[in-house]
Order: structure tokens, then C-alpha cells, then sequence
């Protein structure tokens, strides 16, 4: 991203108290060639975002209108005593000054005016169209008033091209505020267009908020104060157009503590201690210092408050977020709510708003507007009052011994794990299966993720950082939340930062196997997009004959195992997991491709492809189900000795699950029930003995059995 792109164009941005807008100059050449459209020469079209700050006093007027016959000239846009935006007739030709003393608002309405109380502190698009016959005006993109005016007298409609606009801003009757994109348009023009170009603010994401307490009266409690006892708590920032869309710029933003009375900057502790910190490879940092750089648009924060509330006479803080280089402009300013800073032993308010980050996918940004002139808010998760409860921590895990090697496209170098260190499973047969039985009973990763990797280990950084917000949303969503998550985040992100996300996905749940499926995300999507191109050659639907055989095709091309094909009982199985009947849409696609690709990874494993591509034993019978499994293990006269398994594919699990494309052990145990064990393929990866040789190693296991197949359904 070049570098004019990646920050803001401030030179669009300008004070209201340096506005002028020559319409002579800006018209004239237009002037010359539009001679003789008399109905338009005597029309003024101009439009602006404006910004507008408070008013000591209403009525207040916004821009004069001024020529060379009036000295002083006259209110065109004004506020008036009700604070609602109107725009007045344009000022004729004389030979002396108006009447200052006289009001703009006769009474005659001859003026066009909106309905509601103009806002401030937020963008708002005005569009005018001024004429000696008519007056319309526009706010964000809608007109919301029209006067049509009494004739004009020959003569008097080419004024409009020899005035100009000026701002009374900085006087008595002024208003302070800032412009954005001011023009003055052709009559013909469309101001829907101008519209359309929008300036940015400043956003605290709620959402995002993480270990901040809120009680009834909006003031936010956040433990502070000495090192020992202080709290990391976290917010995200967010840079917005005037329609809530989050804006692509890559520019740092500062936190700084204020006091919420003054506007002032809180003083450091007793200790000299910054009132604002945050930390960064476990040292911590005055945050003014260590500005958070905003990534696509969002900038990500973990602070703490050293300076307590009870140490600065009981008055509250606000925490600013600023964009230094972008200069002192309100609107690129955001500001908390305001805070209490207590003490860990401090007693606990009977009332309070638990922030805490969403439970699932990561939630728009957006203006949620109820009318027309309300300020934008940010979307956020519902809260609901609780008693308070302890403050959730983050846990900085240990070093890793380990790194994963990033996936290319050759069999036997996908998804394996290279060990810098002894083998952490040790060299005992009984490493390669994991209990898969509870967590079967589940299609969330919850208990996979406990039994996993009990002693978490974290990444190596790879890539861009991933702001913490889509991380924890994608560690707290469920499977089918991940998937949509994932989508959308491959779509735009590079590789690098996909890489940065696997890393901190398995740091955050303590689960190395998520890596695996969040780093074939962009293969997995663009294989999947060519194959249903592929298939649907620009249709809504395929049919299932037809599109299940160029599947089996694509399968044992990309799993490089040409000499096994795919039997109508597996055809039946992916029927059965698409959800179609007679025709194949692309939502039923994806659930095959969700659940078939990380099958093909697995079989681009040496170990495991020995096993699917083996005759005798057959070692893999196919696409079975859990209940198929189980049913092979009793015997017409009986159940099968203990020890007897079967391998399968879990059905239940599909991308992006950890457990999507493992093989999974179903065994008679010695209380001649069938049970459920995971394989633990990077143990497999590292072994030297071959899988099947493993597995009769296993404490339990002894010999194989035959999966029986369900008939086929007519």
C-alpha cells in the first residue's frame, strides 16, 4: 500500500473558520459554456461535510452570503433558535447593507429548513440548491425541505455568479467546526455522488472491551493502582466513514489517561509511575510511548492504570485515543467513558455491566441509527447487569520447543510439525491415541482442546499482527461461526497474516491442531472455488450423478492416491453429509468440500496413505459413520473379541474444526463396548515404524476388523 493510501488526505479536510468559496470563480468557465441555459445560470448547487462543535448562542449563522454591493452580507445557512439547519433566499443586488438588526426568518416562510435538531459532533452531508425562484435542501443525501419563492425581476438571477461564501466562524454569532470536501457544482450535478465520498473519525469499539466493568450509570471500574494489584484490561479503536464502515488506514494511535473534569492530563503516581501503561515482552511502558498502530483499519489496546482514583481526590478519568500525525482534529479523537480506577480489595458495587469480548464472530462496525440526526454508535455485544465476578485473565503461555512449517502443495511435506526438541511424546507406542469418546459426544472443539496440548506452547510470530479482537472472536466461536470467520478473513488477509493467526489461535486455546486448519484456509478456498466452478460452469445446481464422479476425480488427484477410487458407499456418505438429493447447490457443495479436504490432507501423509491405499489388509473399508464403526464390532452371533478396530474419518468433524481429516481408532474394549480414540498424527509423523505397526502396539488394540457398510438407500 503506498503511502499517500495508507494515511489520511488531510488537505480535503479544512477549519470552518477558513472557509470561502468564490462562486464567480468556480463557475465561469462553466458560465461561458453553458450561455444561454438562462434557467440554470441563475442556480447555486454547492454541498459540504460539516462537522460542527458546540454554540454558545442560537440563532447562529454557519455561512454569509456576500457580493460586491453588500459590505457585509447576509445569512444563507443558518441554525436557528431550535438548533435545525435552514437555508435563506439568495441576497439581491443593492446598493447598501441589510439591516443587521433585522431578522432572516420574516413571516413569510421563505425558507427551506429540516425537521429535526441539527447534530453535533458528527458528520453530516448538506447539499444546497439556491436560486432566485427556488431553495431545497439536502442532508445526507435526501432532500429534506423545498420553498419554491416568488418570481424574480428581470435581471436579478445572474447575481449568483459574483457572490461568494464565506464563514462567520470566530465571531459573536459564529459557530466552531470543520469542513470536509466543499464544492460547488454544476446545476446538473448530482449531490447523491458527492455524497458518496465521506470523510473518517475516530471510534472506540465496545465490543472489543474486555475486562472493564460498567455500572448503572455508565461510569466504567477498572482495577488499578500498584503493580501487584493492577489489571490488564483491552479495547479496540476503530477509524470510520460517516456511514460506520471501518476505512483502511495504517496509522498509530496514542492512549493517554485524562482527568474526565478537565480534559487534563493525570499526573504520574508517587513512584513516577506513567498513569497509563502497557506492556510488551512482559516489560511495561508508559503508553504514550508504545503507540498501537491501526491494522485495516483497527488498532487493538492492552493497558492497565497504575494512578487510582482514591490518590486524585475521588475524580474520575477518561481514557483518549489520538492520532498524533494526523494533527489536534476533534473528530480523530475518541473518548471513553468515564472512569473509576479502585483497588483489587475494594468492595464490589452491587450493580454492574460485565464487558467481555463476544462469544461469537467478530461483530460489525456499523451506525445504528433510530432517527435521522442521532449520533453513530458502535454495534456491540448484548450485556446484561450481573453481580461482579472476578476478571477474566489472559495467560502469557511458555516458549514453544517447537515451530510449524508453513503448507506448500507436495505430498509428504503438508502438515507436519518439526520438533526442535526430544519428541514430547516420548517413544511409548500408546502416545499415538488420544481419548476421542466425550468429545465425540460434542461438535464443539472444547474438550479436544483440553486433552490435547495440557501443556500450551506458543508460536513463533510470523507475520503482520492480527488485532486480539478477531482472534479471541474465533477462539470463543463456534465451528460453524469459525468457518464463516475464516472465509471472510482469507479472503483479504496475506499469507503472512494467516500464519500470524494460526500462531495465536494455538497460543490463546492451548491447541496446536487448530493451526493446521486455519493455514489451509486460503488453499482450501480457492481448490474448493475451482472445483464448484468446475462443476456448477456458471449454474445455480448440478446434478448429483454428474458432480459426485468430477469430485472423486478432483479428490484423488489433489490426495495423490490414483490407485483407490471411491466406492458408491462413500458417494453415499458425502450425499449424506451435503445434505442434497438430486441436485448439488453450492451451500451442499461446501459441506462436502469443508469435510473431504482435510481428509485429502491427511492422505498426503505418507503413513496414512499407506493405510487408504492398502489391499490386503484393508486397512481403511472407506467413508463409514460412527454408528457403522460400532456396528462392526458385534457380530451376528455376538460382539467381536476385545481389541478389535476399525479406522475411520469422523463425520462430525469438518473444517475448521482440529479434529477435521484425523482417523479415528473404534475399538471393542474389555467391557465389550465399543470405544472411540483419536490418532495422533504428528506423533505419526515423526515415527519411523509404519502406522499399521503402531497401532498393534497399542495397549488395547490387536487386531483389525472389517467395517461393515450400510446398503445403500434407494
Amino acid at each position: 500500500m503506498a503511502d499517500g493510501e495508507s494515511t489520511i488526505d488531510l488537505s480535503r479536510y479544512s477549519s470552518l473558520g477558513d472557509f470561502r468559496l468564490d462562486v464567480e470563480a468556480e463557475k465561469e468557465e462553466e458560465q461561458e459554456r453553458d450561455e444561454g441555459e438562462e434557467g440554470e445560470d441563475g442556480s447555486l448547487l454547492f454541498c459540504f461535510w460539516v462537522y460542527l462543535l458546540k454554540s454558545v448562542t442560537f440563532p447562529c449563522t454557519i455561512f454569509r452570503q456576500v457580493n460586491s454591493d453588500v459590505k457585509d452580507g447576509f445569512p444563507i445557512l443558518v441554525l436557528n433558535g431550535d438548533k435545525r439547519l435552514t437555508l435563506l433566499p439568495p441576497l439581491p443586488p443593492q446598493k447598501e447593507s441589510p439591516d443587521s438588526e433585522v431578522s432572516p426568518f420574516s413571516s413569510e416562510k421563505s425558507y427551506a429548513s429540516s425537521d429535526s435538531e441539527f447534530p453535533f459532533g458528527k458528520w453530516v452531508h448538506v447539499g444546497c440548491q439556491v436560486s432566485s425562484e427556488l431553495l431545497r435542501l439536502h442532508i445526507d443525501g435526501e432532500v429534506v425541505d423545498e420553498k419554491t419563492l416568488s418570481a424574480s425581476k428581470d435581471g436579478e438571477s445572474n447575481h449568483l455568479r459574483k457572490i461568494s461564501l464565506v464563514s462567520t466562524s470566530g465571531t459573536d454569532d459564529g459557530i466552531e467546526g470543520y469542513l470536509y470536501s466543499p464544492k460547488v457544482l454544476h446545476p446538473s450535478s448530482s449531490i447523491e455522488d458527492h455524497y458518496k465520498d465521506s470523510p473518517v473519525h475516530l471510534a472506540i469499539d465496545k465490543s472489543s472491551a474486555s475486562d472493564i466493568e460498567e455500572g448503572s450509570d455508565g461510569i466504567w471500574s477498572i482495577v488499578g493502582g500498584k503493580a501487584s494489584c493492577r489489571r490488564n484490561f483491552a479495547l479496540d479503536v476503530v477509524l470510520l466513514d460517516a456511514f460506520g464502515q471501518i476505512v483502511d488506514k495504517e496509522m498509530e494511535v496514542v492512549a493517554s489517561l485524562l482527568y474526565a473534569n478537565s480534559g487534563s492530563l493525570v499526573e504520574k503516581t508517587s513512584d513516577d509511575e506513567a498513569p497509563l501503561l502497557t506492556s510488551y515482552d512482559g516489560i511495561e511502558f508508559d503508553s504514550y510511548e508504545k503507540p498501537s498502530k491501526l491494522l485495516h483499519g483497527r488498532a487493538s489496546f492492552k493497558l492497565k492504570i497504575s494512578q487510582l482514583s482514591s490518590k486524585c481526590d475521588n475524580r474520575l478519568f477518561h481514557m483518549r485515543f489520538n492520532i498524533p500525525r494526523a494533527g489536534n482534529y476533534p473528530f480523530l479523537e475518541a473518548f471513553s467513558n468515564p472512569i473509576r480506577c479502585v483497588s483489587r480489595n475494594r468492595n464490589a458495587r452491587t450493580s454492574l455491566i460485565i464487558w467481555k469480548r463476544p462469544a461469537s464472530g467478530i461483530l460489525p462496525v456499523k451506525c445504528t441509527l433510530s432517527s435521522k440526526y442521532e449520533s453513530p454508535e458502535l454495534e456491540h455485544n448484548t450485556v446484561r447487569e450481573a453481580k461482579p465476578s472476578p476478571s477474566s485473565k489472559r495467560v502469557r503461555l511458555g516458549k514453544a520447543d517447537y515451530s510449524f512449517q508453513q503448507l506448500d502443495d507436495e505430498c509428504n511435506s503438508n502438515i507436519r510439525s518439526d520438533f526442535k526438541a526430544k519428541d514430547s511424546f516420548g517413544t511409548r507406542p500408546d502416545g499415538i491415541l488420544k481419548n476421542f469418546e466425550t468429545a465425540e459426544k460434542l461438535f464443539s472443539d472444547s474438550e479436544c482442546t483440553k486433552m490435547r496440548n495440557s501443556n500450551s506452547k506458543s508460536m513463533p510470530s510470523v507475520g503482520k499482527a492480527v488485532p486480539d479482537s478477531f482472534t479471541f472472536s474465533y477462539c470463543l466461536a463456534g465451528p460453524h461461526e469459525r468457518a464463516l470467520l475464516l472465509k471472510k478473513f482469507a479472503a483479504s488477509a496475506s499469507d503472512e497474516e494467516v500464519l500470524e493467526l494460526a500462531n495465536q489461535v494455538s497460543l490463546y486455546t492451548g491447541c496446536s491442531h487448530h493451526w493446521n486448519q486455519i493455514a489451509v484456509a486460503k488453499k482450501l478456498i480457492e481448490e474448493g472455488t475451482k472445483l464448484w466452478s468446475l462443476l456448477s460452469q456458471n449454474n445455480s445446481h448440478v446434478p448429483w450423478e454428474s458432480a459426485i464422479y468430477e469430485i472423486e476425480e478432483y479428490f484423488m488427484k489433489i490426495a495423490s492416491c490414483n490407485t483407490r477410487t471411491l466406492s458408491q458407499q462413500d458417494f453415499e456418505l458425502l450425499r449424506r453429509i451435503s445434505g442434497c438429493q438430486d441436485y448439488l447447490m453450492q451451500e451442499n457443495f461446501e459441506r462436502i468440500w469443508c469435510w473431504l479436504y482435510p481428509v485429502v490432507l491427511s492422505l498426503l501423509r505418507d503413513s496414512v496413505r499407506a493405510l487408504w491405499t492398502s489391499v490386503s489388509p484393508r486397512w481403511i473399508e472407506g467413508f463409514i459413520t460412527k454408528e457403522e464403526a460400532e456396528t462392526s464390532l458385534r457380530s451376528p452371533n455376538g460382539h467381536q473379541e476385545p481389541g478389535t478396530f476399525v479406522l475411520r474419518f469422523p463425520t462430525s468433524r469438518s473444517w475448521p474444526h482440529p479434529d477435521a481429516g484425523c482417523l479415528v481408532v473404534t475399538y471393542m474394549g474389555h467391557d465389550y463396548n465399543p470405544h472411540h480414540k483419536l490418532l495422533s498424527l504428528d506423533y505419526i509423523c515423526r515415527s519411523s515404524r509404519p502406522l499399521g505397526e503402531l497401532l498393534l502396539m497399542e495397549p488395547g488394540l490387536s487386531r483389525l476388523g472389517r467395517a461393515f457398510r450400510s446398503p445403500l438407500s434407494s
